[in-house]
């Protein structure tokens, strides 16, 4: 029988000889249930250099400082190194100590207002329980990705010349290390404070991107692509959720587990916004047993939207039936609607304020009129090219595409045209259904153009999707484990919050009619350096001309010394 250990001995530092180098190691051990017998590992903290003194590497910094804690080192080792560390240095203004420096900072500084003004920062370092060099670290990588839009492998690079959070250069090794040990605990716990943030009653949109993939290494690698599904605050203009799914699997499926990850994490008494792909009687039953709020847009030749459609007959102009909205010149009526839902055993559940508002729009009735009798020429014109000329006809699924306005007779084997017809049924059911647009709610009090115009603030989400693919170069899924693929996600999630918040304030400030772009804001600020001498304090060059006019956009604060005032 093996010797009791003392608890305290598994985290003794000593040295581990291997290849001619000195690791600072500890040697913790599992104990084979069946056998008794112990395995020791090697976890490697840092290297040894002459002197004892000891160099943090990548799994001493980015332990948590618990962890750190536990760590018994010999007296006569020189841990200066790792009190430089930024969860190690004591409070004060402390003169710099390495190599002289002169780096651009102004568009990181401005990052770093917006995510302390996001509450960003904060909740991010109780993600990661106080761990200064993991939140730092991940706010280069997002700050990174909002500047440049390239990968990550030339992050080191782009270091030596921005003035970052981290301090040291994150190699690709380092980056990988730190993205897969990112957890869904962490992921969780970041949305349980991003969800805090939100008012009672905010509106968030729903909805999904696909991006392409490399490889086929990933489970959720389908087609091949994933799906990314985010969840956007229209009240706080940014992201609070995401998550990816397979790229096989439709927005309608994704709905129960998006429902229950937002129970999970917490999230207030918020009303959901989605497209028409995430509509299907299944999750309309599942919001009504949820008791959650929707804004839904519906397909108009779903039956119980059809029919109200049918009960206005025909009609020259616009049905009198409904009301017009002068601003928006679009035609409008809502319906109250009974729905029920048999839950658990004979419990019934009655839909709470469940509204169709039914829209019409003439001058979009009269374009896709327009379009559709041009679009059946066209293939009339096809058709018979084909049918002279005895060509054959594509698979079936490329001709019901293609030719989806007509009915055609052809031989099975030659797949040679005998003749074709117009599917008048077809087209007259189009045409009846011209210039419609539904909008469902549930357990809200809007009024139809309410509706509308909440609606429509689904832009913002759309110009979200762009950001992620153009802005950051996230137009593509990059990594190639499953561990590290939560940790890029998340990096990805906490640089469209902060992009996001820049183009919110662009936007809705004088900032819009002075820069063409986020970007060109960025741009301006990026001269603003910060050069650092040895033994000496940092200083940051002034602020002129139209960076003064961003900080005034913004509402932050010039950094004392920097103001073009004497």
């Amino acid at each position: 029988m093996s010797r009791p250990t003392r608890e305290e001995s598994i985290y003794q530092v000593s040295i581990h000889r291997n290849g001619g180098y000195m690791y600072a190691s500890t040697h913790p051990y599992t104990t084979d249930e069946k056998t008794g017998k112990r395995k020791y590992v090697n976890l490697h903290w840092g290297t040894v250099e002459e002197g004892n003194r000891f160099i943090p590497g990548k799994r001493y910094i980015f332990a948590s400082p618990e962890e750190r804690a536990k760590l018994v080192f010999p007296k006569d080792w020189d841990l200066s190194e790792a009190n430089k560390l930024s969860g190690a240095k004591a409070a004060g203004r402390p003169a710099y100590t390495d190599s002289d420096r002169n780096r651009f900072y102004g568009d990181i500084w401005l990052l770093e207002q917006v995510a302390a003004r996001t509450g960003l920062r904060d909740d991010l370092n109780k993600v990661f329980e106080g761990n200064a060099e993991y939140v730092d670290s991940v706010l280069t990588l997002a700050y990174f990705s909002v500047l440049t839009g390239y990968s990550y492998n030339r992050v080191a690079r782009w270091q030596r010349i921005e003035k970052t959070p981290y301090g040291k250069e994150l190699s690709p090794a380092a980056i990988t290390y730190l993205t897969q040990n990112i957890t869904e605990s962490e992921r969780m716990k970041l949305f349980s404070l991003r969800s805090a943030r939100l008012s009672d009653n905010a509106v968030c949109a729903v909805d999904s991107t696909t991006r392409s993939a490399y490889g086929d290494a990933l489970a959720d690698i389908k087609l091949p692509q994933t799906s990314e599904v985010v969840v956007y605050s229209l009240d706080d203009h940014m992201p609070v959720y995401y998550r990816t799914f397979p790229g096989n699997i439709p927005d309608s499926r994704s709905v129960e587990t998006l429902l229950t990850d937002l129970k999970h994490a917490g999230f207030p008494d918020v009303a959901l916004l989605t497209d028409r792909g995430y509509e299907s009687v299944q999750n309309l039953e599942r919001y009504i047993l949820a008791s959650q709020k929707m804004v839904m847009c519906v397909k108009v030749n779903q039956e119980f939207v059809l029919k109200r459609i049918m009960e206005y007959g025909d009609f020259a102009g616009a049905p009198e039936q409904m009301s017009i909205d002068v601003d928006t010149q679009v035609f409008y009526r809502q319906y109250d609607i009974d729905y029920d839902v048999r839950g658990n055993g004979d419990a019934v559940h009655k839909a709470d304020r469940y509204k169709l508002n039914l829209y019409f729009d003439p001058i979009k009735r009269g374009s896709d009129i327009s379009a559709q009798m041009t679009e059946i020429e066209m293939q009339r014109a096809a058709l018979q090219d084909m049918q002279d000329r005895k060509l054959p006809l594509d698979d079936d699924s490329t001709v019901k595409r293609l030719y989806r306005w007509f009915n055609i007779e052809y031989d099975n084997n030659t797949r040679i045209i005998s003749g074709f017809s117009l599917n008048e049924k077809k087209v007259a059911a189009a045409r009846r259904t011209s210039g419609f647009y539904a909008i469902a709610t549930l357990g809200m009090d809007l009024t139809a153009m309410q509706a509308w115009e909440l609606y429509g603030l689904r832009d913002e989400q759309e110009k979200y999707f762009q950001q992620m693919k153009s802005q950051l170069g996230f137009n593509r899924q990059r990594n190639w484990s499953e561990e590290g693929k939560t940790g890029r996600l998340l990096v990805l999630f906490v640089g469209l919050v902060l992009s996001s918040y820049v183009r919110h304030i662009w936007k809705t400030t004088n900032l819009h009619k002075q820069f063409s772009s986020t970007l060109e804001v960025l741009d301006e600020m990026r001269s603003i350096r910060c050069i650092e001498h040895t033994n000496r304090a940092k200083f940051i060059t002034p602020f002129v001309g139209g960076q003064l006019d961003i900080c005034e956009a913004f509402g932050f604060k010039i950094p004392e010394g920097c103001t073009p005032k004497y």
